[in-house]
């Protein structure tokens, strides 16, 4: 047989359409595997990025999810090829999946530029898998189309709804109590999470899944349809066909993920409640692509939207019945006066032309734009004196009557501090107290894992207190809930004023003025600031490089010298 016609401009044709043995190499080993010669003629390669693993139970369904996508490449002409990067799931990765988000994304964007790949299908599931495969592929900058994998089941105990992370909270604090036994927590383990899938509550995998559809990343639907359910593999399916037509149309991510597109996401986030830490990955993101995007404009484009979804933790329901109402074109039919909805999509349709008939099923799930479950739900960004560069809340999931707030600081100075004093019977803590948790941001834990959502104190709980205003550095679950300020910027760890809050200070936080005061004066800061040292670094490895290169919360915690992206340039020869 002879060589396959070369087509320049290509990439795959620059390891596959060549003459001698640069091109034997290449397509030799790939014909151990059982390809025939014809696969090498020049169709679009696709790589299939798979963030499978038993150890990441929300992406259990990915070598079967994958296999759909291959039917569908195969469909349209063009040459599958499925690969492995890391796989980071929040339900057992310790210290926590965040702290390993920046490197998925390296390994993401090196794999995509080192292999003859033309255009890319993204698996991700469990919350940090997609900005990291988000933020890696747009650092190479190809034709790529998302797929979600979907939330489980919703989770049933004793006849009841329950969803995953806000029951685990709920039923927990019970136990705290005393209202609820070790042997009925444990009961409800199992009818929680009764399928793969990742959180059926609008957590952060949920609120990602929805901005990767708001982005116009992926066809309609993705967001919501369950991990188990047909109609997720039809989707991926018909993803497979899509990509090999974005191949040849050339449609690539910068020209889909445009300032248009994230101020859509925004919007749509406040529309369905979703997570505070939507916030930090779309900032990440759009740093890999150049787009001018800021903590600012998350309060100035969506912050007055109200939150149409009634879903948990924010609400009533769970993902399955959000899929089964509609999902995410019904919300974002909703808002549509809101929305720039000439932005482009994956599809090669706009975003207007995807939501126009979208069909609203259920009222009482998806709400209509006069009858909002929560006004101005938004994400609150809050600034003063303890937050220069900015903290964030999530009105929606907080208590109306804490949004104006002052009290007298509780203070722990890391989470083993928080573990070892907030169940003391002695701590010194009332109702109008402010919680308030430092060391918990990128660099302090490191990788600014979710514990901003302090569990209140039980000698609180038992006297029926059920909120209280809590401060951190920290992020907190998208499944939590609470009057909770988080990615407090600067962290204390960088020497920001949160590490200067001492015992008995009084805060203000004011949300309507945007407002996180420390009453504390100046003079005495800078008396603290000059007794304040540093925490030691990492000792060695990726927790060192981290620490020495993640930027704060506001920028998106990204690593300094990821910002941006090196394009999809082919490297020398490997022989």
């Amino acid at each position: 047989m002879s060589a396959p016609p070369r087509k320049p401009g290509r990439r795959s044709q620059q390891w596959f359409g060549r003459d001698g043995k640069q091109g034997f190499y290449y397509r030799s080993w790939l014909k151990g595997m059982g390809v025939p010669h014809e696969m090498f003629d020049g169709r679009p390669v696709i790589g299939i990025c798979n963030t499978w693993s038993e150890l990441t139970p929300c992406n259990s369904s990915f070598r079967e999810l994958a296999e759909y996508v291959k039917r569908g490449v195969y469909e349209a002409g063009g040459f599958p090829l499925e690969f492995p990067v890391m796989s980071l799931g929040e339900t057992q990765i310790r210290p926590t999946a965040m702290l390993y988000r920046n490197l998925a994304a390296m390994d993401v964007e090196e794999s995509i530029r080192a292999n003859p790949i033309d255009g890319v299908v993204l698996l991700m599931g469990c919350d940090k898998t997609t900005p990291a495969l988000l933020m890696g592929a747009a650092s190479v900058d190809l034709p790529t189309i998302g797929i979600s994998g979907g939330p489980s089941l919703s989770g049933n105990w004793r006849g009841k709804p329950v969803g995953s992370g806000t029951g685990v909270i709920e039923m927990s604090e019970m136990v705290r109590a005393g209202t609820l036994s070790q042997d009925e927590f444990n009961e409800a383990e199992a009818c929680m999470q009764r399928s793969k899938g990742s959180c059926m509550t609008m957590g952060t995998a949920s609120t990602m899944a929805c901005m990767v559809e708001a982005l116009g990343m992926s066809l309609p639907e993705n967001a919501a349809i369950p991990a188990v359910d047909a109609r997720r593999f039809r989707l991926a399916h018909l993803s497979g066909r899509r990509i090999v037509e974005m191949v040849r149309e050339d449609l690539r991510m910068s020209k889909v993920l445009t300032r248009k597109a994230f101020a859509n996401a925004i919007r749509a986030n406040a529309a369905i409640g979703g997570s505070t830490n939507a916030v930090i990955h779309l900032l990440a993101i759009a740093g890999r692509l150049g787009v001018d995007l800021s903590l600012d404009d998350w309060d100035a484009i969506g912050s007055r939207l109200p939150c149409l979804v009634n879903l948990k933790p924010s609400g009533q329901y769970l993902m399955e019945d959000f899929y089964y109402a509609g999902g995410l074109p019904a919300v974002l039919r909703e808002i549509a006066a809101h929305l720039d909805l000439d932005a482009p999509t994956v599809n090669g349709r706009t975003l207007g032309e995807n939501i126009a008939e979208a069909p609203c099923w259920n009222r009482d799930v998806i709400r209509p734009l006069a009858e909002p479950v929560r006004p101005e739900a938004g994400i609150a960004v809050l600034r003063g004196n303890l937050a220069p560069d900015g903290a964030v809340i999530k009105p929606s999931a907080a208590s109306p009557h804490l949004l104006r707030h002052r009290g007298r600081a509780v203070v722990f100075e890391d989470i083993d501090d928080f573990k070892r004093r907030i169940d003391d019977e002695a701590l010194e803590v009332d109702a109008d107290s402010i919680l308030v948790l430092k060391n918990c941001g990128p660099r302090g834990y490191p990788g600014m894992a979710e514990v901003g959502n302090m569990p209140l104190p039980p000698k609180l709980l038992r006297q029926g207190v059920t909120d209280l205003v809590r401060i951190s550095d920290a992020r907190m679950s998208g499944t939590a809930y609470g009057t909770v300020v988080l990615h407090v910027s600067p962290e204390a760890a960088a020497g920001g004023p949160l590490a200067l809050v001492r015992e008995g200070d009084v805060i203000e936080l004011d949300v309507p003025g945007r407002r996180l005061h420390l009453e504390v004066d100046a003079a005495e800061l800078a008396r603290r600031r000059a007794q304040w040292t540093a925490p030691p670094p990492p000792a060695r490895g990726w927790e060192r490089l981290y620490v020495q290169h993640v930027q704060q919360a506001h920028l998106g915690a990204d690593l300094d010298f990821l910002v941006g992206g090196s394009g999809d340039g082919v490297a020398g020869d490997s022989h």
